[in-house]
């Protein structure tokens, strides 16, 4: 007999749900919002440009687009919710009710990986 996805259970007996993926879409929405900064640093420890050049690059998108980066990450993570939580049909409100904690975790998450990588990309930029 053949099993479905949908027909497998969990350890507990009872029909295994779906996890949304937070880890995956937090990161991804943080480094979408910092790429501003990674995407300089990553040219440079590649060597495909200097420390300078990514230096100077990094500061210019860093002051004058830095907001456009950020809500390009914002938006990025909500789409990639809603295709999480139109996967499992709980693109509702009370979908989003049951899924709030995880939805904070994947927010916590962004938000840590945009610091985390905030932090990096300043500390190699003392080093240029």
């Amino acid at each position: 007999m053949l099993v479905t996805p949908d027909q497998r259970t969990s350890e507990r007996g009872g029909p295994r749900t779906a996890r949304l993926p937070m880890w995956r879409i937090g990161v991804t929405g943080g480094l979408v919002g910092i790429l501003c900064c990674v995407g300089p640093a990553m040219l440079a420890l590649l060597g495909v440009v200097g420390a300078g050049t990514a230096f100077v690059w990094a500061t210019d998108l860093y002051d004058n687009y830095a907001w456009w980066f950020r809500l390009a990450g914002l938006a990025v993570m909500a789409l990639l919710v809603w295709i999480a939580l139109r996967r499992r049909d709980h693109c509702d409100l009370a979908g989003v009710r049951r899924w709030r904690r995880r939805l904070a975790g994947t927010a916590l998450i962004a938000v840590a990986t945009y610091a985390g990588l905030y932090a990096l990309t300043t500390w190699l930029g003392t080093l240029a």
